[in-house]
């Protein structure tokens, strides 16, 4: 399992559009991909998952990736993170 963090600096937060883009990064990804937030764990690959957490502008989301690509499925993630949130 390989691990990365990010803090939201979009003001609006992780809101619909940029977590369903996300969903479609993660599902490009043969790992299992989790996301942490606010005390609550959801599914990166399932867009009412992500919508649970109400993460917010300045929250930390950790993704927790586990699978046979995960190096390179983090890669993946953090790219559309620093580019999208």
């Amino acid at each position: 399992m390989v691990q990365y963090s990010r803090i939201i600096a979009d003001p609006e937060g992780l809101h619909a559009r940029p977590a369903g883009l996300l969903v479609q990064c993660a599902r490009e990804c043969t790992s299992d991909i989790r996301i942490e937030a606010n005390g609550r764990t959801a599914d990166a690959k399932r867009i009412f998952s992500i919508m649970s957490l109400c993460a917010k502008h300045n929250d930390e989301l950790k993704f927790l990736i586990t699978g046979g690509r995960e190096k390179e499925d983090r890669e993946k993630i953090k790219k559309f993170c620093e580019a999208n949130l």
